[in-house]
């Protein structure tokens, strides 16, 4: 994947940058997505996708590391935040097999892990179909990205 990093702001109502993702995001309690909002999306951003990504989870499966929590897309230039729950967008398949969100929930006595919440602007807005996996999103994406960031959030369990 292309370098893309910019200077767009991912935020979050529920948790602050690097800041404990309160349970009921999680797959310990409501499992439902928290809301997220961003700015200064490149200039010609005309569409986004959405990943959640735990990097410390002790996965490996097809030729990727750690677990995916949340694919979605389609979102238009002018949607620039999600709320609480959100049904925007088309959803893709998580390393559960279900297309939705599905919250951090970390091995028992694993410790604290990252999840990241990347908003990756696109210059065409999408019409790509449900379920695709983060492995096929990105592959359509690529060609279209004009910058993306993310906001991290914590979780361990008790």
């Amino acid at each position: 994947m292309a370098f893309a990093l910019s200077t767009m702001q991912v935020e979050s109502s529920a948790f602050a940058a690097h800041g404990k993702i309160p349970s009921k995001y999680t797959g310990e309690s409501d499992n439902v997505s928290p809301a997220l909002s961003w700015s200064g999306a490149p200039e010609g951003t005309k569409g986004y996708a959405v990943i959640c990504h735990d990097p410390d989870a002790p996965l490996v499966k097809e030729g990727q590391y750690g677990f995916v929590h949340w694919v979605l897309y389609n979102l238009p230039g002018s949607v620039t935040s999600l709320e609480e729950a959100t049904d925007k967008g088309t959803a893709g398949v998580n390393d559960r097999g279900n297309n939705d969100y599905m919250g951090p929930m970390p091995p028992e006595g694993h410790g604290l892990h990252l999840y990241y919440f990347w908003v990756l602007a696109l210059d065409t807005e999408l019409d790509l179909p449900a379920g695709l996996t983060l492995t096929q999103l990105l592959e359509r994406v690529e060609p279209h990205l004009l910058g993306m960031n993310r906001l991290v959030g914590t979780y361990q369990r008790d």
